[in-house]
């Protein structure tokens, strides 16, 4: 889609029986290493209740950087960085936590350690469970903490859940195949702006993605490019990643 026609997204509200229309933006941010205020801006002008990133700081002085990104966004720290091998949260003040726990994937000796950060947030009327993902460059591997991240969502215990990440595949593969079997591919519920996620420079592929529980309606996902103050020249020099952004209308929970 050229950014030139890119329609407006719905902006965060809550409705009048409860229900809750919500931003959540996914972004690997490969852990600050780029231009931070790129990145800052970037995240500010979509305007998400929720951050799910990757790749985000986890060494030294990994929170102090993660806090700082988040108030130059106008969001907080929700959880994740560290003690979750690299995912993490943010969120917006309209988000009330009800609960955070950061996961530790098995460990193949010679790889990369990767983890999950995960919530339970609540939103106007509506109750939503959170996780942000990094899976592994190896299939076997990636495709096994599909299942593991699948069980940890099922383990939250809420009816309604949202799960962003940088999948290291492409749409077709086995372990995009796998969580789309549980889950609903954002993109392809309701494209909008850009697909394609890597790399910045030269976009040619899609390996982020959203995906969304049964029960949540989709009004659009993809690439924020063309939306209004994110800067082509930003979203360079942000991180090797494009951010991929979703409005979502998540129903009032009933527990």
């Amino acid at each position: 889609m050229a950014t030139s026609s890119l329609p407006p997204l719905p902006n965060s509200r809550t409705e009048a029986d409860g229900s809750a229309v919500i931003r959540v933006l996914g972004y690997n941010i490969r852990s600050m290493r780029d231009d931070t205020d790129a990145l800052a801006r970037v995240i500010a002008a979509c305007a998400p209740d929720l951050v799910l990133l990757q790749e985000a700081p986890r060494f030294f002085r990994w929170r102090k950087k993660l806090t700082r990104l988040a108030d130059a966004s106008g969001l907080v720290l929700l959880s994740g960085g560290g003690t979750a091998a690299g995912p993490a949260l943010l969120c917006s003040l309209r988000a009330t936590v009800e609960r955070t726990e950061d996961v530790l994937l098995p460990l193949t000796p010679g790889r990369h350690r990767r983890g999950l950060a995960t919530a339970v947030v609540r939103v106007g009327g509506a109750r939503l469970g959170v996780v942000s993902c990094h899976l592994s460059l190896e299939s076997d591997e990636r495709y096994e903490q599909a299942g593991l991240l699948l069980d940890r969502l099922a383990g939250l215990g809420v009816e309604h859940a949202v799960v962003g990440g940088d999948l290291n595949e492409r749409p077709g593969g086995r372990t995009f195949r796998r969580l789309g079997d549980g889950l609903r591919d954002c993109w392809t519920a309701a494209p909008w702006g850009g697909e394609y996620t890597f790399s910045a420079a030269d976009p040619d592929r899609r390996i982020d993605a959203v995906f969304v529980t049964e029960g949540v309606e989709v009004l659009g996902c993809g690439v924020p490019r063309g939306l209004p103050g994110v800067a082509e020249d930003d979203l360079r020099a942000a991180t090797d990643h494009l951010p991929v952004l979703t409005a979502l209308r998540v129903p009032a929970s009933t527990s």
